[in-house]
């Protein structure tokens, strides 16, 4: 392998940013990836399902074999943002040539509705972080009550519902739908977890409801239950007798609640309406209230506004006219205040478009912005690549730093772990759990 002639900064190590970084390592350049986390994986490691034991492991196996790329350095535990560690006019100072921006969409989307400050008020992605033991989020306390709300209509909802079924088998949840039947989104697979407990006399009777709304606007109510049951050949047996149903054309207006704690849920029915030739929701004005003590909102994530890039639409804004485009698409971080793009800095996965698909998505999306990004560093003569800058700037911070080394023990301790407690998979829950299975707390004299 050549001499790399580049130096490129990949900020986060989920699945865009470690096949990006691959993939830049690969083509010849000499690659820091910085994650927030101490372990790599971001989605694919927290946002999967912890029961999907062997698609995580295949995807630790493919994170494992892209760190071994020896033009790519690994530094895990350090936070890139105003608020964090290191800002990126820091990167650009310790001589980085370019920086693509994979962190994901770590801000939280909220509707703005009163009421979500409650206890029993949660972001879907909280509870996903919960359950799937992401500090800080695995030693946050959550209120599962008997009766739980699931606003959204999609793979994340159906993933909420499962765990609130599965695992907490609470006595009901209700899927809060603003849309009608014939426009849920998640896939059958996903439902095949859940559909045992799915309520079909509620179901039916619902869709009746609705019936005369979608035919106002040309869907078939009858094609849309079909779609919704046809995860049943292939329906998990049940281990909980929690009720499972939905509300359609219902959107959420206001969460109530007494000594701070949420008792019930204010929502408008909707209707459904054609513009452009697309179906829309519009509220009718007819309110109602469901009694529920948990309310969890399944409705996408929007980028951080700390992270020191502005912000459009809940994503960091692209250069609408991009010298480097990819598949048609921008991968160039831009400045609207300016109308120019932001020298250097371009963004992939959900930093470039929140929310939108899954791990192979975003893999491709981080390659796909890797290679807007050699395409940009052509235009650049040859730099002086120096990682030992780097990696003392980094171990300056004065906090235990995740190298590959220190990575590749911790998935060592946590597998034996794993075999030792007859486990299918195992993980350490918090920080320094995980800091101290690496040798670094010591190391670091804590």
């Amino acid at each position: 392998m050549q001499e790399p002639e580049y130096l490129v900064a990949v900020v986060g190590a989920g699945p865009a940013g470690v096949f990006g970084a691959r993939e830049l390592a690969n083509m010849g350049a000499r690659v820091v990836l910085f994650n927030r986390d101490i372990k790599p994986g971001g989605l694919a490691e927290y946002g999967v399902y912890p029961t999907k034991y062997v698609m995580k492991e295949g995807f630790r196996k493919q994170f494992r074999q892209a760190l071994a790329n020896p033009n790519l350095d690994y530094y895990g535990n350090v936070v890139i943002g105003t608020q964090g560690d290191l800002t990126l006019d820091d990167l650009r100072a310790l001589g980085f040539d370019a920086i693509l921006v994979t962190a994901g969409a770590q801000g939280t989307k909220w509707l703005g509705l009163p009421g979500e400050d409650l206890e029993g008020v949660y972001h879907a992605k909280d509870v996903v972080y919960f359950y799937n033991k992401l500090p800080p989020f695995s030693q946050r306390t959550f209120r599962f009550g008997r009766r739980c709300a699931v606003v959204g209509a999609g793979n994340v909802m159906v993933d909420i519902a499962r765990y609130l079924i599965r695992q907490e088998k609470v006595e009901e949840v209700i899927a809060v739908v603003r849309r009608g039947p014939a426009e849920v989104k998640f896939d059958k697979k996903e439902m095949e977890y859940v559909i045992s407990n799915l309520d079909i006399t509620a179901l039916d009777a619902e869709i009746a409801r609705v019936t005369p709304i979608m035919q106002a606007v040309g869907q078939d109510p009858a094609a849309a239950r079909a779609d919704i049951l046809a995860a049943q050949p292939k329906a998990y047996e049940k281990v909980s007798e929690t009720r499972f149903r939905f509300e359609f054309l219902t959107s959420p207006v206001q969460m109530l609640g007494q000594n701070g704690l949420l008792t019930r849920l204010e929502v408008e029915d909707t209707t459904l309406v054609l513009k452009d030739g697309d179906t829309k929701a519009r509220g009718t004005g007819h309110k109602r209230f469901l009694d529920v003590e948990t309310v969890v909102f399944a409705i996408g994530d929007k980028v951080d506004e700390t992270f020191g890039l502005p912000i459009e639409w809940n994503e960091f804004v692209k250069n609408p006219t991009p010298r480097f485009p990819m598949d048609g698409n921008s991968y160039e971080a831009f400045d609207p205040q300016t109308g120019k793009a932001i020298e250097g800095i371009f963004v992939a996965g959900w930093s470039r478009k929140a929310s939108e698909g899954l791990v192979g998505y975003a893999r491709k999306d981080g390659i796909n912005g890797a290679k807007a990004v050699w395409q940009y560093l052509q235009t650049l003569a040859p730099s002086q690549t120096n990682p030992a800058l780097i990696a003392s700037r980094v171990h300056a911070l004065g906090k235990p730093i995740a190298d590959k080394a220190s990575v590749e023990r911790l998935y060592q301790v946590e597998r034996a772990e794993a075999e030792k407690r007859g486990l299918e998979d195992f993980k350490f829950a918090t920080n320094d759990e995980m800091l101290a299975a690496m040798g670094l707390l010591e190391a670091a004299g804590m």
